[in-house]
């Protein structure tokens, strides 16, 4: 019986995910133009290079690409993903290539060796190392074992070895053997400078980049459809995230980030997909696609299992949304994205306060940070390359500048992007509010914020789990824009969808 009923669900599921495909293939199709780019014309690299020398004007900088890495035996590798910097100014998206740009010479470089039989005869026939650097439009091409010369002849001539922070361990010690900085030397070594540029570069998306988010956008949106259509009572959260991750890869991409789905919302980052759907309870969905070019989406929907919201899981949701959208209304050019941050935390305990989880003034709340026991992280986060955009670079380089420094308070401190915005900025509005059980019982045992908070009301709450709701804008010259059709979001949408 118990059978026959899966098998029934499972025919539900597969139909309502064709009529889901079918309903966002023709915006899809549009979008990819029915084939999919693998990297931009040499014109777009060779000018983000120029852009970059206008900027610096001394010095040799080195860009560390990637290598495949092993998963468990040296001819298993690990799914090769290209470094985003590599990427962004060289383009080319294969393992084993240093870029070089000469400030001094104004001249660009990539040492990388030409493939062998053997590559050939498991791979097939590759373009020449001089091939695949024109088209990215560099012209000097050298191979790998003349780049440690290279290195110690600009050293000697007195000129900066310019590297951005390196998180690979493969790549630390390929990094030491070709330039002679050791491992725990390389932190203290790095080109503050060079990062400084990069990251002004990189923040301001073009039109080119915009596209590609676009598409990675248009995928997601079918993730997170399929998701709200499949999530019914039985089953599996691993049958729901093995699907969307499934979408992406169907349609040339890969998930940005490993995919977040859970019953237990109040877990911010929950990858464990192990319990089966029970109705009346709400399941989260944070989950994006990377496109071939490596451009990244990330939404988070929460939904409800069964397709209806209990008057309780609306209140809350409400707020979250209230929240979502006065943050997006507020950004635009000029605006600090800390000051929309504390905008949505105080639209957050305002909403707690009138269904009594919060008590007090709210200006005063948000300022001793009593709302974070809500709403424990950052709004958002910059969005490109990297759906954390630049991590790798340094938070505070990226989110923040000389203005607008980090706020050291529990919550607020999590704040990934502070500084202000500018025309070009892609990054995500994600506010939540999280009935944590252990942050709830430390508090009130130490007896925190009790002006603020109502823990004898708030324990009601205590198995909710969390909503946290997230769109992707772009900052325009005059307000902002939703990159991507905007996924159903509203109690009524989200409930259309799940019964339709």
């Amino acid at each position: 019986m118990q059978s026959a009923l899966r098998k029934a669900l499972s025919e539900i599921h597969k139909s309502q995910i064709m009529k889901c495909r079918a309903l966002y293939a023709k915006r899809l199709a549009k979008l990819t133009n029915h084939k999919f780019k693998i990297m931009f014309n040499s014109e777009v690299y060779k000018s983000r290079r120029e852009a970059l020398k206008s900027l610096l004007k001394e010095g040799v900088a080195v860009f560390m690409g990637n290598v495949d890495s092993p998963m468990n035996y040296p001819g298993n590798t690990l799914h090769f993903r290209q470094d985003s910097s590599f990427l962004y100014f060289f383009g080319l998206d294969m393992p084993g290539l240093v870029g070089i740009i000469d400030f001094n010479e104004g001249k660009d470089y990539i040492f990388g060796d030409d493939i062998d039989i053997d590559d050939i005869i498991w791979m097939g026939p590759q373009p020449s190392m001089k091939e695949n650097a024109a088209k990215v439009g560099v012209e000097n091409t050298l191979p790998v074992k003349d780049l440690s010369g290279f290195i110690e002849k600009a050293r000697i001539s007195g000129r900066k070895i310019h590297f951005l922070p390196l998180y690979r361990g493969e790549t630390k010690i390929s990094f030491q053997e070709f330039s002679g900085i050791g491992i725990a030397d390389q932190p203290k070594n790095l080109s503050v400078e060079l990062i400084k540029a990069v990251v002004s570069l990189r923040n301001i998306k073009d039109n080119f980049e915009i596209e590609e988010l676009e598409k990675a956008a248009a995928i997601g949106y079918l993730m997170h459809v399929t998701s709200m259509k499949m999530a019914k009572p039985g089953i599996l959260e691993r049958e729901i995230a093995g699907t969307i991750e499934g979408i992406a890869l169907a349609h040339g991409a890969m998930t940005s980030f490993p995919v977040i789905l859970s019953q237990n919302g109040e877990t911010l980052h929950n990858h464990d997909h192990s319990q089966i759907l029970q109705k009346g309870r709400l399941m989260v969905t944070d989950a994006g696609a990377e496109t071939m070019m490596h451009y990244a989406s990330d939404f988070t929907r929460t939904i409800p299992v069964g397709g209806k919201f209990s008057q309780k899981q609306k209140e809350i949701y409400q707020i979250v949304l209230n929240a979502n959208n006065t943050a997006t209304a507020a950004i635009k050019p000029g605006v600090t994205y800390q000051s929309i941050h504390l905008l949505a935390a105080k639209v957050i305990a305002t909403g707690l306060k009138e269904i009594g989880l919060m008590t007090g003034n709210v200006d005063e709340a948000v300022k001793a940070g009593a709302h974070a026991m809500f709403f424990p992280h950052g709004l958002g986060h910059m969005l490109g390359l990297d759906v954390h955009d630049m991590e790798s670079l340094g938070e505070n380089y990226v989110g923040y500048d000389e203005e607008v420094t980090r706020i050291q308070q529990f919550g607020t401190a999590y704040l990934r992007l502070g500084r202000r915005l500018q025309p070009g900025f892609v990054l995500t509005n994600e506010p939540g509010i999280y009935f944590i059980p252990a942050l709830i019982n430390l508090w009130k045992n130490e007896g925190k914020f009790k002006e603020f908070i109502n823990y004898n009301k708030v324990e009601e709450y205590i198995g909710f789990g969390g909503i946290r709701l997230e769109d992707n804008i772009l900052v325009t010259d005059n307000g902002c824009r939703l990159i991507g059709k905007r996924i159903p979001i509203s109690v009524e949408e989200i409930e259309e969808t799940m019964t339709d």
